[in-house]
């Protein structure tokens, strides 16, 4: 084991360690436990910015992966604990590194249980981390599992009044993509007898063997294309699978929809990317069409419902739904560009922006998220009706409210804008109708951006919410949160290329693997 595969499995499990020691040190009392908690989530952050410099001049193995850490787990059943990253990887786990410190520093003000809730947030951190390293299926599966079990407890315990319905939905949603997803993956290990990411991308597209349970061998990959489609499509959401999120969101801890915004939802995108694309190129190929379709829908639609919500947080929930499918739309035209010279670039191009979108959406979603829960812990309401006129009273709020939504909506010059620019640009010549017709969607991000902050910042103080005469501005704690994520924004924005250099080596390797 060299030094760079150690530190790999220090980022990993670091968090799961530390959420075990923070339960201890919470004896001591909430104090001890917060700043233990924050303290730890640093140590995988520093790691993977270790790592991320380590990687720019690191081998590649045959199968474009890197720092590749293999024990055996279930040698009888060919499955090994095997985990590495490549770039597409590197940018989530990063992505996620920075999130989890600033999602405990954001929950410093809860008392209730908290050694338990920071805990939660560490345990699905490691689950999170887990899917972007598995290079075999079944600890793919396993870390999937343990993203859902501490959201789910995160949102029913120390959620909003209707927490109880939120949860049971999110598990019942997600746990539904999670049965076809292990049954799937059981076909394909009956069929191949191997569990390797990298050896079922090699052979699973072109394998013409025996069949499984009696059916013949092109309807057992059809049927496992579409049980992987459909459990990704769950979490990315894609329309129609959305309907969980904005209920999750709504009842989450500002925390908790931090991080689902922030991360959860990429694990479906990632697994397209991961999974989908390199197992059946044909079949995505063949559907990329469909899927292009359910992208529009998601970006014009769920702009719509967005823009229809008085709720101030399922306004940004929504939101969510409708700049994933700009990821959706570039996953897409890298489906529908393999075997087809003329569309290579384009390929390149989109799906570099998709991965690019699903960092950028992570930050600006996380800081909107984070400021609802500012502004619903001083008023005590998330009714845009209610609100208003909060620029005069929290002016460092109002700036700092305008500046991520600016973000979100995608202004040049912000992270979002250079992201769904290279989605636009490599999809309008494989889906140029489609391509035309999803402008409308940041058109319509426009309209709901600009009431969300109409209706919070400006026109007359609520005299009838008490509350305003005496809120205090946004305080040095939440800046402190909410400071690396403007950083960000900003840093991609004016300078994509210190984070697109490590994406594109991984959407040119994975485009090679699918065929593209």
């Amino acid at each position: 084991m060299d030094s760079n595969q150690l530190v790999l499995l220090l980022i990993l499990f670091s968090p799961l360690i530390a959420g075990v020691l923070v339960l201890l040190i919470g004896q001591l009392g909430d104090g001890a436990a917060k700043w233990s908690a924050l303290i730890f989530s640093l140590v995988p952050l520093a790691l993977t910015i270790y790592l991320w410099v380590a990687y720019q001049g690191a081998p590649a193995d045959p199968n474009g992966f890197k720092f590749v850490f293999s024990v055996p787990w279930l040698p009888q059943m060919s499955s090994s604990f095997t985990i590495g990253i490549d770039g597409i990887s590197l940018a989530m786990i990063l992505l996620t590194a920075i999130l989890t410190p600033l999602g405990i520093l954001i929950s410093f003000r809860i008392t209730d249980r908290l050694p338990l809730f920071m805990a939660l947030l560490l345990g699905l951190t490691t689950g999170m981390f887990g899917v972007f390293m598995a290079l075999d299926l079944v600890i793919f599966f396993i870390f999937w599992e343990i993203g859902l079990v501490p959201m789910y407890f995160l949102i029913n315990q120390w959620g909003s009044a209707n927490r109880q319905y939120a949860s049971l939905k999110f598990f019942i949603y997600t746990m539904a993509g999670s049965i076809g997803l292990l049954l799937s993956i059981q076909f394909i290990w009956s069929a191949l007898g191997t569990y390797s990411i990298p050896q079922i991308a090699g052979q699973w597209s072109t394998y013409a063997g025996p069949g499984v349970l009696g059916l013949p061998i092109e309807t057992v990959k059809n049927i496992t294309f579409w049980l992987f489609v459909i459990a990704f499509a769950i979490k990315v959401p894609v329309w129609p699978f959305h309907t969980w999120l904005p209920d999750a969101h709504t009842e989450a801890p500002t925390a908790g929809s931090m991080i689902l915004a922030g991360v959860l939802l990429k694990l479906g995108a990632f697994g397209f990317l991961r999974l989908v694309l390199p197992f059946f190129p044909q079949q995505s190929a063949q559907f990329a069409v469909i899927l292009a379709l359910l992208a529009l829908a998601g970006i014009i639609f769920t702009a719509l419902a967005a823009f229809g919500q008085n709720d101030f947080k399922r306004l940004v929930a929504y939101s969510s739904v409708n700049h994933m499918g700009f990821v959706v739309l570039g996953i897409a035209t890298a489906a529908a560009a393999r075997g087809n010279a003329a569309y290579q670039q384009s390929a390149i191009i989109a799906t570099n922006g998709a991965v690019l979108q699903m960092f950028a959406h992570g930050l600006s979603a996380a800081a909107m998220f984070a400021l609802v829960g500012v502004v619903y812990e001083r008023a005590h309401t998330r009714d845009l009706n209610q609100l208003g006129g909060l620029w005069k009273v929290m002016p460092i709020y109002g700036g700092i409210l305008v500046f991520s939504a600016m973000a979100n909506l995608g202004l040049p010059g912000l992270a979002g804008f250079p992201a769904e620019f290279q989605v636009v640009s490599g999809s309008w010549p494989v889906f140029t109708l489609t391509t035309a017709l999803s402008m409308m969607g940041l058109l319509l991000t426009g309209a709901y951006i600009l009431k969300a902050i109409q209706k919070v910042l400006h026109g007359p103080v609520n005299r009838e919410l008490l509350h305003h005469a005496e809120m205090p501005d946004i305080n040095r704690r939440e800046i402190i949160a909410l400071a690396p994520l403007l950083v960000l924004m900003l840093a991609v924005g004016v300078y994509p290329m210190w984070l697109m250099t490590v994406i594109n080596d991984g959407v040119v390797n994975l485009l090679r693997i699918a065929g593209g």
